[in-house]
């Protein structure tokens, strides 16, 4: 029996255990992230609990959820925020830091109401808007490139 025989004999089998594996092992390979402004031009931005620095709001995309849906879950839960209408895709970016999302994509969000909260969300320890000029100390290097990009029209980086 030849090599590629007996790779076309096993194959059938390994697949399914390794497709099995990857799912379990990076469950979410995809992220969202809104870079919601005001108005006033001002930026929304949150800081989570379990991470140090101020970072635009979001989170992943669960299995069944379309990437809108996922990024209208995550304003809810993080900033009360309702979006109204579709916002457009800023980018898709690929995700250089350990986590579990190999890509984040960026959407702007201008159309939105903010509503009052039913109960404090336990992952978000401060959140606010921010003008551009002025963010807070500890806002992300990923936050300051994608704002960078959306005001000044220029790519800063590929890399979230």
């Amino acid at each position: 029996m030849g090599p590629n025989r007996v790779r076309r004999a096993i194959e059938p089998l390994i697949r399914p255990l390794m497709h099995f594996y990857w799912r379990w092992s990076r469950p979410a390979t995809l992220g969202v992230r809104a870079v919601v402004i005001d108005g006033m031009g001002r930026i929304f931005l949150v800081k989570h609990s379990y991470v140090d620095g101020w970072h635009l709001p979001g989170g992943g995309v669960e299995t069944g959820e379309t990437m809108l849906y996922a990024l209208g879950r995550e304003l809810r839960e993080e900033g009360n925020i309702e979006i109204g209408g579709t916002p457009p895709l800023h980018g898709v970016f690929f995700n250089a830091q350990v986590s579990r999302r190999d890509h984040v994509a960026v959407f702007i969000v201008r159309d939105f109401r903010q509503t009052a909260s039913p109960q404090p969300n336990r992952e978000i320890v401060e959140h606010g808007f921010f003008a551009p000029g002025a963010l807070p100390e500890g806002a992300s290097r990923a936050t300051q490139d994608r704002l960078a990009e959306i005001f000044s029209g220029k790519p800063v980086s590929e890399f979230w």
